[in-house]
């Protein structure tokens, strides 16, 4: 799509080119000086709002105001550096990893050896479950500091807190007292 339309602004903006380049040639002329150059000056700003406005495709409006700003210190004094923990260090990341590539074979191994079996079913359920906590996790920490709005932290990791029981909760029941989501998935991908 967007090589479908950029093409468009460019022409737009190379046809409002020419006009600038006129205004600035050197060209005798038989209009006074004063006249000429309001005239100049009024084409030269139309023709840079032309080609400025073929590039904007919406107004200029914030979503949401900037959070507000505080410095702790002064500004030559070096950043904090939290205390060292091996669990969201070293280890934490190795675990994400660990989880992500155990998903791999858990997720293909019951369509391709065609065998479904609870344990491997609960297993694949557990892996998505803490899979998809901690990648929620890592965005609420990246993208809500708790330095600068605390609150709203807290209740979004409360707010995944509970949601992640009531998936857990749900698949239990899914897995015990329905047919599980290997056998669903199956039967959704042969479904006519």
């Amino acid at each position: 799509m967007a090589s479908l339309v950029r093409p468009a602004l460019l022409r737009s903006a190379q046809r409002t080119a020419p006009g600038k380049r006129l205004i600035h040639a050197k060209k005798p002329s038989i209009i006074p000086t004063s006249i000429r150059s309001q005239s100049l000056q009024s084409n030269t700003t139309s023709t840079t709002l032309k080609a400025t406005a073929s590039f904007h495709t919406t107004s200029r409006r914030d979503i949401l105001p900037p959070l507000p700003q505080r410095l702790s210190g002064t500004a030559n004094e070096a950043a904090p550096v939290p205390t060292p923990s091996p669990s969201h260090g070293n280890y934490h990341w190795d675990f994400e990893r660990a989880v992500s590539v155990a998903l791999v074979p858990v997720t293909i191994a019951p369509f391709a050896a065609g065998s479904l079996h609870p344990v491997t079913d609960a297993v694949l359920c557990g892996l998505l479950i803490i899979h998809s906590h901690v990648g929620f996790t890592s965005c609420i920490i990246d993208y809500f500091p708790s330095k600068r709005v605390p609150r709203t932290r807290t209740a979004l990791e409360w707010i995944l807190r509970l949601s992640t029981l009531g998936v857990a909760v749900g698949l239990y029941e899914f897995e015990t007292n329905d047919v599980g989501v290997t056998e669903a998935i199956t039967r959704i991908w042969k479904a006519r």
